[in-house]
């Protein structure tokens, strides 16, 4: 069974797109950027400010859908600066705590939305 999720508190998706999709046993998040769900606006700062609500984000949409940050089994990280996967990992580190989850994290020329520095994707099981 596949369970397509907006649910209440996520930032509103900018394309066609689900925030989370639970199939079987596992939640897939969307990549996420620094949007504010509140606002809709985007949250530009340092590396940091904008991974901390991209966190948020990601953990609010995980909690709304029955899952946790300790239950994601993978992430992928997107930074459009190399020199910015120190900070990222130090915050990234405050919310994962001892739960690590397997990772993969890509430098890309780009993020679909001008000037945001980080997008994060994450895959939970909530089995």
């Amino acid at each position: 069974m596949i369970e397509r999720i907006s649910p209440p508190g996520a930032p509103t998706p900018r394309g066609p797109y689900s925030p989370a999709v639970r199939a079987g046993d596992y939640i897939y998040v969307s990549g996420q950027i620094s949007i504010d769900p509140v606002s809709g606006q985007v949250v530009f700062g340092d590396v940091q400010v904008e991974t901390r609500q991209v966190l948020t984000n990601i953990k609010q949409i995980l909690e709304s859908c029955g899952a946790s940050l300790a239950t994601v089994v993978r992430c992928g990280v997107y930074l459009v600066d190399a020199g910015d996967f120190k900070p990222m990992n130090e915050v990234y580190a405050e919310f994962f705590g001892e739960a690590r989850p397997a990772r993969t994290t890509i430098i890309v020329a780009a993020l679909p939305l001008k000037d945001a520095k980080v997008e994060i994707d994450a895959v939970a099981y909530v089995g």
